[in-house]
């Protein structure tokens, strides 16, 4: 179906109910339920407004969103806000995806946001070598949270903006592209995004989970896994509560007829041993070349292996890939294809400073958020959205929970290009570790796995 008239359609049906914002407002303050009508009126008005109709105005919208931050949503309104924001744009469709006469599956993959959160930049090409269409739609850091856009911009030449035709290209030809989302697709989530994080609106499930799953609905990919993370470098810190918008995001994908799973994971300490642009690219193409941090190995692994599951390859095994080069391979093709340079330099902080360990003993904790702000501070993120980052900026870290340390051994290692930022970074380090006589009780990485049905 034409997606103008699809629009359109959806602005007649709601027009058969006479709705005004004010109402919509108090239905969901005084604890009521938002009808379908309600929702889609609401939705288009305040995206596209109406000519000579009424607007919801930015205000309006403010006192809505705070309503349901407060009152909250059911099942039927969070699919039916979803289902208004994916149909206030574009819907991308891959359904005709080719490569040697065969109709390519595509599988995508979405994290809720950590620190040292690399992970789709080894997992994109690893789940394409295995001739899996991976249309990745990812985004910028803000705050403590780093970008993957960020973090692939580092390499020198790397574009992010393609437009669909040259998308379906390289997934055609590569398998594999991490790209910017276009701003006609869901943009009523990039709006209400905006105000949300001006509005203290954030945090909340039904907005979280409407948010991330529009953008992934509208996006076109046949199967969809989500890594929902907790702990205290995670959106959410309660497991519990990353466990509800888990299991939210993936009745919404199975109910829009895209394939969900979801993994909990741990995101209490930070992935990898280092957090910060071009330091996390280094440190995939370690994993891609066999090699890097554990943690980061097997969540990429367990990630795979779900996206694997759900394009129909069951039996196959993602460690082969990055033992035997096939992996660093679709890696190398999917960076050239978007103007990048696999080969080239990646930029270095001109300058550095190291904070020693003040005590000896065994580490027992090492805080995600504060390693996070402490990057941040440095320069590898941004306080607003048009802020700029240090390809060069973060941290490197000499040592995990369960690590040994001695009285004056590295803890870590600052990077910056600005060297008035360092007395900022060490400040937020300043409770970020544990040290004691012996070692934490050993947490698993993947919490749990959520699912539809049994």
């Amino acid at each position: 179906m034409n997606d103008d008239v699809s629009i359109g359609r959806a602005r007649d049906a709601v027009e058969t109910e006479v709705i005004d914002t004010i109402s919509v407002i108090a239905t969901k303050r005084d604890g009521g339920e938002l009808t379908d009508a309600q929702i889609d009126w609401v939705i288009d008005r305040y995206t596209h407004g109406s000519g000579g109709g009424a607007h919801v105005a930015e205000e309006q919208m403010s006192a809505l969103l705070m309503a349901i931050f407060l009152r909250g949503m059911n099942g039927r309104e969070i699919s039916r806000w979803t289902h208004a924001m994916i149909e206030s744009g574009r819907r991308m469709d891959f359904s005709g995806l080719r490569r040697d006469g065969r109709r390519l599956v595509t599988v995508d993959k979405h994290s809720t946001g950590g620190v040292g959160d690399k992970i789709t930049l080894p997992l994109a090409p690893l789940v394409a070598s295995f001739g899996v269409a991976v249309p990745q739609l990812s985004g910028r850091g803000l705050g403590h949270t780093g970008g993957t856009l960020d973090k692939l911009e580092s390499i020198p030449g790397w574009r992010a903006d393609i437009g669909p035709a040259e998308m379906a290209e390289q997934l055609e030809r590569v398998g594999a592209v991490v790209c910017a989302a276009g701003g006609d697709l869901a943009p009523a989530d990039r709006r209400l995004y905006a105000l949300r994080d001006v509005t203290g609106t954030v945090a909340s499930i039904p907005l979280v989970a409407s948010s991330i799953m529009s953008k992934k609905i509208a996006e076109g990919t046949g199967a969809l896994v989500l890594d929902v993370k907790f702990g205290s470098g995670a959106f959410l810190k309660a497991q519990d509560q990353s466990r509800e918008l888990a299991e939210t995001m993936v009745a919404l994908g199975e109910a829009a007829g895209v394939t969900t799973t979801a993994l909990l994971t741990d995101m209490n300490t930070p992935l990898g041993r280092c957090a910060g642009n071009a330091l996390e690219v280094a440190e995939s193409v370690e994993v891609l070349a066999g090699g890097g941090p554990a943690d980061v190995v097997e969540l990429t692994l367990a990630l795979a292996r779900e996206m694997l599951d759900a394009a129909g390859l069951t039996d196959a095994d993602p460690a082969e890939h990055l033992a035997n080069g096939a992996a660093m391979d679709s890696w190398r093709a999917m960076i050239s294809a978007q103007g990048g340079d696999p080969d080239a330099p990646l930029p270095r902080a001109r300058h550095t400073e190291t904070v020693l360990a003040a005590e000896s003993g065994i580490m027992t904790r090492l805080d995600a958020m504060a390693v996070g702000v402490a990057a941040w501070r440095l320069g590898a993120g941004r306080a607003v959205a048009d802020e700029s980052v240090q390809a060069e900026a973060g941290i490197t870290l000499h040592a995990k929970p369960g690590d040994r340390v001695r009285a004056g051994d590295p803890l870590f290692t600052l990077h910056t290009q600005t060297p008035d930022r360092f007395g900022a970074a060490r400040a937020a380090l300043t409770t970020a570790v544990g040290i004691g006589d012996s070692a934490p009780q050993p947490r698993p990485l993947v919490a749990d796995r959520v699912t539809v049905g049994p």
